[in-house]
C-alpha cells in the first residue's frame, strides 16, 4: 500500500457523542499517533457551525495533553487546495466529525485533501471519524436519508457503519438500522456503533470495541455469530 513494510495506522469509527466522558479511547489514539497534535476536519458539519466542533475538540484533548488544529475544508474548492493537502499529509492524528456523510463524501472523494489523508494513514497516522463522518469512511456507506447502502469514501472496505446505535432519538424504532441490515449485500457486515463507543481497526487488521458501549455486527440480515470476527481484516 505504501511501498514499505509499515502497516497503515489505526482507524477508529465512533458512534457519535465524541469528546465526552466515556470516550476513553481518545487518550489511546493520541498516544498511538506519536504526536500531541490533533487535526480536526469538520467537513460533515459545514452548515452546522463547524468552528464549534474545533473548540469542543480543543477543550477535550487539552487535558489529555493534546493540541487541536482545525482544517476548515468545507467545500470542494477547499479540498483541492494544495496548502490544505500539505497540512493533512503531515498530520499524525486526523479526527473527522459531523452529521452529514453525503456532504463529506461529495467534498472529499477524489480530492487532493483526501489523497493526502490516505497517504498519511498508509504511513501510520491515526484516522478517527465520528457519527456521519464514520459512516462516510467506509464503503459501502449507509445513506443517512433512508438507511440504504451507497458508495462511500472507502478508507475501510467491506463493512458499513450505523452510528448512534440504540439511540431512540436518532432512530426511534430501529427502522433505519433494519433497512441497512436487510439491504446490505450478502456477506457484507453492518456494524451498529453506540455513542461514546469506537469500533477500532488496528494496524494488524483486527477489530475491537472501546469506550462506553458495545458494537453489534449484523450479516445477512441477522446478528453475526462471530461478532467482530465477522468484520473484514
Amino acid at each position: 500500500m505504501n511501498g514499505t513494510s509499515q502497516p497503515p495506522g489505526i482507524v477508529a469509527l465512533v458512534g457519535g457523542g465524541e469528546w465526552q466522558p466515556g470516550c476513553s479511547f481518545d487518550a489511546e489514539l493520541l498516544a498511538a499517533s506519536g504526536s500531541d497534535e490533533v487535526l480536526v476536519l469538520p467537513t460533515a458539519d459545514a452548515y452546522e457551525h463547524p468552528e464549534r466542533a474545533v473548540v469542543r475538540a480543543g477543550e477535550w484533548f487539552g487535558p489529555l495533553g493534546g493540541r487541536v488544529e482545525g482544517l476548515m475544508v468545507l467545500s470542494r474548492a477547499d479540498a483541492e487546495d494544495p496548502g490544505a493537502a500539505a497540512v493533512m499529509r503531515s498530520s499524525r492524528f486526523v479526527y473527522l466529525t459531523g452529521s452529514s456523510p453525503m456532504h463529506l463524501r461529495s467534498v472529499l472523494k477524489g480530492s487532493k485533501v483526501w489523497d493526502a489523508l490516505v497517504s498519511a494513514w498508509q504511513d501510520g497516522a491515526v484516522i478517527a471519524g465520528s457519527a456521519g463522518a464514520a459512516m462516510a469512511l467506509t464503503d459501502p456507506m449507509v445513506d443517512a436519508r433512508g438507511g440504504g447502502l451507497t458508495l462511500g469514501l472507502g478508507l475501510v472496505s467491506g463493512v458499513a457503519v450505523v452510528p448512534h446505535f440504540g439511540d431512540t432519538h436518532e432512530d426511534a424504532h430501529g427502522q433505519k438500522l433494519h433497512r441497512s441490515v436487510l439491504l446490505a449485500p450478502r456477506g457484507t457486515p453492518v456494524a451498529g456503533v453506540p455513542e461514546r463507543t469506537a469500533l477500532i481497526r488496528d494496524p494488524t487488521g483486527q477489530w475491537r470495541s472501546a469506550g462506553e458501549g458495545s458494537v453489534a455486527v449484523f450479516v445477512n440480515g441477522a446478528p453475526a455469530e462471530a461478532g467482530l470476527g465477522a468484520l473484514p481484516t
